[in-house]
C-alpha cells in the first residue's frame, strides 16, 4: 500500500478546491494542495486528514505560528513535517507569520 501524504503551499489566490493535484507512484500518492493564507490551510488539512493522508509537508512560508495552527487541525491523525527558508522568495522575502 502506498503512503499517503501531501504538500500545502501558500500562494496568493489559491484556491485549495481548484489548485490541486495528485502525483501518484508505487510507493507514494502525494495530493499537491495551493492555499491563499493559513486558515484555507487548516481547512485542507483537516480534509486530506479525513481522506486518509497520514503525512503532511508544509511549504517554506509556512512560519512556527502557521505550522503549529496545521499541527493542531490534524489532531494526531497525521505528521506535520515544513520545507524551510529564512525568507521565503515567493512571499516577498517574509514568513507567513508576518503575512498571515
Amino acid at each position: 500500500m502506498a503512503l499517503k501524504a501531501a504538500f500545502i503551499f501558500l500562494a496568493p489566490g489559491a484556491d485549495a478546491k481548484v489548485n490541486r493535484t495528485v502525483v501518484a507512484t508505487p510507493a507514494v500518492e502525494l495530493s499537491v494542495v495551493g492555499v491563499p493564507d493559513y486558515q484555507a490551510a487548516v481547512e485542507a488539512a483537516g480534509e486530506l486528514v479525513h481522506q486518509g493522508i497520514a503525512a503532511v509537508e508544509l511549504c517554506a512560508g509556512f512560519g512556527i505560528e502557521g505550522t503549529a495552527a496545521v499541527k493542531k487541525a490534524v489532531d494526531g491523525k497525521a505528521v506535520v513535517g515544513v520545507v524551510r527558508f529564512d525568507n521565503h522568495p515567493g512571499l516577498e522575502f517574509k514568513s507567513g507569520d508576518e503575512i498571515f
